[in-house]
């Protein structure tokens, strides 16, 4: 029997699956330079070429299988038909070609290794993430140009049921996991790959389970090995023993029996034992999010992070196709509220790279200029949004969101660039929603301590608690060395969350928590005891959720919070979590 072993790595996708080995082909990209004669150099920009057009017809047929599918599928492969149509990426090597006489091969490698540095400089993970995109779209021209095209590595062993078949890859393209959708495997493991990663967004659409960042799994494992992927802990298990099977054979029969329970609960009211209303929002990124938000029984939608509409094509989109984004949204929601954020992008996100300061390097991007800063320093792109916001507005209910505030100063000119977006609405006679809410983000420290300035002058509140946190414990959560001391139970963090709800109750302000922590089960008594109404959070933890408010009373948790709320141990206030998760 071959040696059982477990290996450890990002769970980006909960849930348990128990299957056979399928190891997915990995062209290298240690690719031989080779050196050729002038004569050659036209056949190799030719042979360059060709590949290239290969790739983009596949993801053409790609696109016309996705028409039905969620609408990540499709943005997903226009962002790697975008990285393909780069002048970086499809005229750059040429050049080399040219320049060099090298064969295509090294020479799109050394321009990939250029694009990938570049964005790995970024401080923002999803960009940074995006490197993973560029080197998936590079391997498949390369697949392509050594005669390996990626549509092999998806033979399945014959005999085997592609429903206990776990796909091992040392990476995961869109593509691959819209081929994946047709072929109905049961999970897959990845040896690269982070949180925000295109393949752990696909992954949760999906809901299959998926552990990524393992490193060295592709490796070690060996085709139709017996796995056990635990997409909840981050753990896949190398040929278990029988006793460790038996076990995960139990929890996977216990969560399909509690996930089919949980959907009996979709139309139920969000009510706790004594009578609280709750609304359970959702967060969505893309428009073709809106049906897993009304399939997870959203109420409305608590968060639509507009910066996705940016980073899935790479270029400004104008006034009219924000307004058909968002009125798609709107009218998708029929009635129900939907709260848009406008972008938060980051001062690594700049829209003129060409300019000189661009180019200067910053010891702290995270604390630069970046959301609102960015927002207010680029008025025409600010108002472009606003514009097209409000004039969405006409057909449902808006509430407009305003990331990382921090200064009275800040709000005013906010409230004044929208009042500027009105008038000019007005005078062109447009329709909009003259009493549209304005709300504040809080995920700055010194905005949660100041709540106040932010009470007096806006008409609700969210808290993004993945940024607070981050913010007040000075964690950088992406970064694997110090991502084991983000704690959300941080006495320092809780005294936050706290002040800022009792505050905003204090004055008949709405505020919701649309970070992570809104949608963890075992923090709902918590917030709930803390007096937070309304959480927003991804579509799949919303009945989970629903479920701990229902078996929750919100009389008895205030008393029991506040008392967790005077110890400032960590143990003590974990102790003391489980005391109000087991009461009841």
């Amino acid at each position: 029997m071959n040696a059982s072993f477990t290996l450890h790595g990002l769970p980006v996708s909960s849930g348990i699956a128990i299957g056979q080995a399928h190891l997915m082909s990995h062209a290298t990209l240690e690719v031989s330079h080779l050196v050729i004669s002038p004569r050659m150099v036209d056949k190799e920009l030719a042979r360059f070429d060709a590949a290239v057009s290969r790739v983009r017809e596949e993801f053409a047929l790609l696109k016309g299988r996705t028409q039905h599918s969620s609408a990540e599928f499709g943005a997903f492969i226009d962002l790697h038909s975008m990285i393909l149509a780069d002048p970086e990426l499809a005229e750059a090597p040429k050049a080399l070609i040219r320049e060099r006489r090298c064969n295509a091969e090294w020479a799109l490698v050394q321009q990939m290794e250029v694009l990938v540095d570049q964005f790995e400089k970024f401080d923002d993970q999803y960009l940074r993430e995006r490197s993973y995109d560029v080197r998936q779209v590079v391997e498949r021209v390369i697949k392509e140009l050594v005669g390996q095209p990626g549509r092999i590595a998806l033979k399945s062993s014959k005999g085997l049921k592609e429903e206990n078949l776990i796909v091992v890859a040392h990476d995961l393209s869109p593509a691959d996991v819209i081929a994946y959708k047709e072929h109905h495997f049961a999970a897959f493991v990845t040896d690269v790959g982070g949180s925000t990663s295109h393949t752990a967004i696909l992954a949760r659409s999906l809901r299959i389970p998926a552990v990524l960042g393992l490193h060295n799994a592709r490796q070690l494992i060996r085709d139709k090995e017996l796995l056990i992927v635990d997409g909840t802990r981050g753990v896949l298990i190398v040929n278990p023993e029988p006793r460790i099977l038996e076990e995960y054979r139990l929890r996977k029969t216990q969560i399909e029996l509690e996930r089919s329970k949980l959907r009996r609960l979709k139309t139920a009211r969000s009510v706790t034992l004594d009578g609280v209303d709750i609304d359970l929002h959702a967060n969505i990124e893309l428009p073709g999010d809106i049906a897993n938000a009304l399939d997870g029984g959203a109420e409305g939608i608590g968060l639509f992070r507009t910066e996705f509409l940016f980073l899935d094509r790479g270029d400004m989109p104008t006034e009219d196709e924000q307004f058909e984004a968002y009125r798609t949204v709107v009218k998708g929601m029929a009635g129900r509220p939907v709260t848009i954020r406008t972008f938060d992008l980051g001062y690594d996100k700049d829209l003129h790279p060409e300019k000189v300061f661009g180019e200067r390097l910053q010891s702290n991007p995270a604390l630069g200029l970046r959301a609102i800063r960015l927002s207010l320093a680029e008025p025409k792109m600010f108002q472009t949004q606003l514009r097209a916001i409000l004039r969405a507005s006409k057909y449902g209910k808006i509430k407009l969101l305003i990331p990382m505030l921090s200064q009275a100063h800040e709000i005013d000119h906010t409230l004044a660039a929208i009042e500027r977006a009105k008038s000019s609405l007005r005078a062109e006679r447009a329709t909009f929603d003259e009493a549209i809410e304005v709300g504040a983000m809080i995920e700055i420290p010194a905005a949660a301590l100041a709540v106040n300035l932010f009470l007096r002058r806006m008409n609700f509140l969210s808290i993004g608690t993945n940024d607070l946190i981050q913010y007040t414990l000075a964690i950088d959560r992406s970064d694997e060395q110090v991502a084991p001391l983000y704690d959300p139970l941080h006495p320092a963090v809780l005294m936050l969350l706290a002040h800022t709800i009792a505050s905003a109750e204090k004055v008949n302000i709405p505020v919701s928590i649309c970070g992570e922590l809104a949608g963890d089960p075992a923090l709902t008594r918590l917030l709930l005891g803390m007096g937070l109404r309304q959480f927003s959070m991804h579509p799949a933890q919303i009945l989970s959720v629903k479920q701990k408010i229902m078996q929750s009373n919100c009389a008895e948790l205030a008393p029991m919070v506040r008392r967790l709320l005077r110890h400032d141990e960590p143990a003590k206030i974990r102790e003391q979590l489980d005391k109000l998760n087991s009461s009841g």
